[in-house]
């Protein structure tokens, strides 16, 4: 992968003075809720650079990522989690899929998002549709991935990633996903939590912590103004009897590589690499769809990787 530079020197200065990005886990009340939380300003930031994404292709896919560095924390090592969604409103589709160790790639199936008129609102209902969420756990060791799939209540991936665990875990869950823009429409900050029932959690410490929960301020303004997740945590669920487990890296991450598309070339029926040579174009350009890193290859690099240099 290569990451793009972010040419705004304001922004930069900005996420240079922040935290650093990071996934925390905690558990509340004795054991009963599980809490992860993340601050990923630098990651969306990143993602908007490498994506060229406008203001809302980067709510959008934004909301994804976080969604992504949410879910890896369900796993652990190698292994991975893909969120998939496909849907029949303008967005067309999101995907991305992050590691335990912390990092996080993606597209949007349509970007820029084609829109007939105007947004008024950031309200993703109908630009969503109608659609489907798929959730896919690459376990490392098992021979096939667990998958799971619900059909979008909501339009509001938020809820419909807690309507997902409620149908097909059973486990009651609350998920945060907030990203603050400046009016300038840069991202200042970031940050997202997921809240779990664990086996044995009464219903009125949930109900508590729901309740708590629907009255907290942005978190993306809280991250903006400079404060650590962490500390957010621990500020407003000290009702809860905070009990913190561990912090994990997170960051914008491909595994992409120019080697990586040298084999794909190499691999290539027989047909298609005579093609290539004969047609081009030239430069060949290939494009990794999750993190848009454009690798080139010139005529005589081709000759020479297809084996017909001199």
């Amino acid at each position: 992968m290569i990451k793009r530079e972010i040419s705004d020197s304001t922004l930069t200065a900005h996420l240079s003075s922040l935290p650093p990005d990071g996934r925390e886990v905690f558990l509340l009340h004795r054991g009963q809720i599980r809490l992860t939380a993340i601050a990923a300003t630098g990651l969306i930031n990143q993602m908007r650079a490498n994506h060229e994404t406008g203001l809302l292709e980067t709510y959008v896919l934004g909301q994804a990522y976080l969604a992504g560095g949410l879910l890896a924390s369900t796993v652990k090592e190698n292994d991975r989690v893909q969120l998939n969604i496909e849907c029949g409103g303008p967005i067309g589709g999101v995907y991305t899929e992050a590691w335990a160790n912390g990092g996080v790639r993606g597209y949007l199936k349509h970007n820029p998002i084609p829109l007939e008129k105007p947004l008024e609102s950031l309200n993703l209902n109908e630009l969503y549709g109608p659609g489907f969420l798929t959730i896919t756990k690459i376990l490392e060791g098992r021979k096939s991935p667990f998958s799971g799939q619900v059909m979008m209540q909501y339009g509001d991936l938020a809820k419909d990633l807690a309507f997902y665990f409620q149908q097909s875990e059973q486990t009651p869950t609350l998920i945060i996903l907030s990203i603050h823009f400046t009016e300038a429409g840069t991202v200042d900050g970031s940050g997202a939590l997921f809240i779990q029932a664990l086996p044995g959690c009464d219903e009125a410490t949930l109900a508590a912590v729901e309740d708590l929960s629907s009255t907290l301020p942005s978190i993306g303004a809280y991250i903006a103004g400079g404060g650590d997740i962490k500390h957010f945590v621990q500020e407003h669920y000290e009702p809860f009897d905070v009990h913190y487990l561990q912090r994990q890296q997170l960051a914008f991450a491909c595994p992409c590589s120019r080697d990586q598309y040298d084999t794909y070339l190499t691999q290539l029926e027989e047909s298609e690499r005579a093609d290539i040579l004969t047609n081009g174009p030239f430069p060949l350009e290939l494009v990794c769809l999750n993190c848009n890193t454009h690798y080139y290859y010139t005529n005589d690099e081709l000759k020479a990787l297809l084996g017909r240099g001199e």
